[in-house]
């Protein structure tokens, strides 16, 4: 039985998994972006004035392996780790 931890990711027996396709991304417990597909775009004028600071921001996104599916993103400068989501029962 599969719980809902997300809008895109659940646990499934002591999985973590893409809601839409069900690729598995790493057992609970663990970091699971590392399984991720991972783009960086900079954020430096992405929505106009409001982003045209901070020359070296960017906006990190998590995509499902086995579909494609946008799973999480973020915004860091490029030498920070990832936020790491550990997810639980």
């Amino acid at each position: 039985m599969s719980r809902r931890v997300s809008s895109t990711l659940e646990i499934d027996g002591g999985e973590i998994r893409c809601r839409k396709c069900g690729h598995a991304l790493g057992p609970k417990g663990a970091p699971w972006k590392h399984a991720a597909a991972m783009t960086e775009i900079p954020m430096r004028g992405a929505a106009g004035i409001p982003y045209s600071g901070g020359e070296r921001v960017v906006l990190r996104r998590f995509a499902c392996p086995g579909c494609g599916a946008l799973l999480d993103s973020e915004t860091a400068l490029p030498e920070d780790p990832f936020l790491d989501d550990v997810l639980f029962d």
